[in-house]
Formats: structure tokens, C-alpha cells, sequence
């Protein structure tokens, strides 16, 4: 039976890890961050109260059957209108999620459907039934480099010329989506990351329900740490400075493995170093080629061979046991055989 496999983020992170996840299986289901105020999500959201489809859209796209009708439509959905008027930037898929969103007053079974006309195997759910935002606190941008300044908004946080210290979802207690705890309790394997740390990575270990169910799940747990720093939000951030502050966020939270690009950490001196760091989330590290040659990008390739070399470490292997005697000999259906 194929593996389930459950990722969790945004954007172009979240599409990553999804297209990876969909050469091993074609059981993945992404679990997307619902915080986003920029662009077409943005005045979608403003306009209509939906919530912000741009990251779910990019997650249907990523999971879209190969098929001629699947690459069509996953062609379709990341189309943007072009010109100067009212449609001008929103992409068509974003349209769609939110007309379908009013006509079947759910969003759960909006994705569903538009995953249908995609032929996905798998399905694409929000982390929470309502669109969030995000806040943060900011060091640098005050004369004294010791004060913080509260920052709203995912566009903001994340094009912030200051460090981001610590940030927090509003409503703080926000639910999950029940589909998406199902799935998390389900999974064989469990994939956080990589992304914009603060903005699409952390937000789910801050929905308690979504924390919880990823500590019950008996799904072998992996991060994905992102491949180079981004500015703003995670500017000069090394390797071990992404656990630390997502340990911080979240106490208590643990992995079984943290995957780390093999380049990204070349000497001996430093992988030692985020061994330890990475005690903190309980967690082994995997030093992988998970690097697109030349480019700051996933391979899905080498992130998918990662990916399952997590789950099959999870796998314990049979052990023999001699066969059970019956009066008539050994029996030929022992567990071992």
C-alpha cells in the first residue's frame, strides 16, 4: 500500500515539498497556512471574506494529475489576468476557489472540487476553517536596538527591514481544520517546512489543535530546513538558528529527523554543532544533496529521496521467530513466512 503523507506550509515552499511528496505517493495531502494579505489573496479576502486562496492554489497545482486534462488545468489555475483593470493580477484559480467557495458555502468542499477537475489522489485543506493574520515583534527598527515594534500582516512581516523576533497568530487560539488533524493522525509521514519560516512554517505549531495532533501521530515527523536565507524576514539565518527559533515558538515540540541540505553545512565542525541544536526538537539529522545544482530550489528528485529515506528509517524491520510446532509440524502461515 502506497504511503500517506501529509505537508504542511505555504507557498513556494509548500509547493516544494509537494512535488517531491507526489513521486513517492499518490496519497499527499497539504495542509496550507491561511494568513496571506498581499496581492490577489489580499483583496479576495477584503472584498469577498474568503479565505486567502493564492497558497491553496499553489498547492492544487502541485499535486495535479499528469494527465493532459490535469496539466491543462493546473496551466489554468496559475494563469493571471493581465491589463489594467479590475481582474488585472488575480490568478485564475484564485477566482475559482472563491466563486466556488460562495457557491458551496465551504471551504473544505470547494478545494475538494476543484481537486476533482485536477485529478488529485490526495486533497488540499486549510490549517484553519477562517483566514488568520499574523503579528510580530521587530528589533531595528526603533533608535534603540533593544526595543521591538509590533508588525501586522504577512506581506509586512515578511518584507521587514528588521529582525523578526517572535511572532503570534490572531485570534490566538485559533481552530484546526478537523479534516486536517485527520490527516496528520492518519499520515505515515509528516513533512514541516521548508518556507518562509515565520510567515508559512511556524503558524502551524501555533494552532493547538494542529501542535497536538503532530506530537499524537505515529507518522514519522520530518523538517525541512529552507535552503538559503530570505531577507527580511530570515535575513543571515543559519541552519541552526531556523530550529532555535521554531523551538522557541513551539517548547516542547519535537522531530525525528531535520533534513538540511548537505552544502548548505560542509564542515564537520558545524554539522556536529546542529547535531546538538537539533537535540532540542529530539531530532536526528539528515545531512541530503537536496539542492537544485546552481540554484537556491528544492530538486523534488533529491527532496523525495529524502523524504523517504525518513519514512523507511521509521520502519522497523521483522523480526524472525522460529515457527510455532503443531502436531502435524511446523505451521505454513507464521507471521514470518
Amino acid at each position: 500500500m502506497s504511503p500517506r503523507i501529509v505537508a504542511l506550509g505555504g507557498g513556494h515552499g509548500l509547493y516544494a515539498t509537494l512535488s517531491a511528496a507526489r513521486r513517492l505517493t499518490p496519497h499527499v495531502t497539504a495542509i496550507v497556512t491561511v494568513a496571506d494579505d498581499g496581492g490577489s489573496s489580499g483583496r479576495l479576502r477584503s472584498e469577498l471574506d474568503v479565505l486567502p486562496p493564492g497558497d491553496l492554489r499553489m498547492a492544487l497545482a502541485a499535486l495535479a494529475s499528469d494527465s493532459p486534462h490535469g496539466r491543462l488545468w493546473a496551466t489554468i489555475l496559475q494563469h493571471r489576468f493581465g491589463g489594467n483593470g479590475a481582474l488585472a493580477g488575480h490568478p485564475i484559480g484564485n477566482l475559482i476557489l472563491a466563486g466556488l467557495n460562495e457557491v458551496l458555502a465551504d471551504p473544505v468542499a470547494a478545494l475538494d472540487e476543484l481537486g476533482r477537475v485536477l485529478g488529485i489522489h490526495g486533497r488540499v485543506l486549510p490549517m484553519c476553517p477562517m483566514g488568520l493574520e499574523i503579528e510580530a515583534d521587530v528589533a531595528g527598527l526603533e533608535s534603540d536596538p533593544r526595543m521591538s515594534r509590533a508588525i501586522r500582516g504577512q506581506v509586512a512581516i515578511a518584507t521587514t527591514v528588521g529582525k523578526v523576533r517572535r511572532v503570534r497568530l490572531i485570534p490566538g487560539d485559533p481552530p484546526a481544520t478537523r479534516q486536517a488533524v485527520d490527516a496528520i493522525m492518519a499520515a505515515d509521514l509528516v513533512v514541516l517546512g521548508p518556507g518562509s519560516w515565520f510567515t508559512s512554517v511556524i503558524p502551524h505549531v501555533l494552532v493547538p489543535q494542529l501542535a497536538a495532533a503532530l506530537q499524537a501521530t505515529t507518522a514519522r515527523r520530518a523538517l525541512v530546513v529552507n535552503l538559503v536565507a530570505e531577507p527580511g524576514e530570515t535575513a543571515e539565518f543559519s541552519a541552526e538558528r531556523h530550529i532555535h527559533v521554531l523551538s522557541q515558538h513551539a517548547p516542547g515540540f519535537t522531530m525525528h529527523e531535520v533534513i538540511v541540505d548537505a552544502s548548505r553545512v560542509p564542515s564537520e565542525r558545524e554539522r556536529e554543532q546542529l547535531r546538538r541544536t537539533a537535540k532540542i526538537l529530539d531530532a536526528q539529522v539528515e545531512f541530503a544533496d537536496v539542492s537544485r545544482p546552481g540554484t537556491p530550489l528544492h530538486d523534488p528528485a533529491r527532496l523525495a529521496a529524502a523524504l523517504e529515506g525518513v519514512r523507511l528509517r521509521g520502519t522497523a524491520p521483522a523480526v524472525p521467530t522460529a515457527p510455532t510446532p503443531t502436531a502435524n509440524g511446523p505451521r505454513g502461515d507464521d507471521p514470518w513466512r
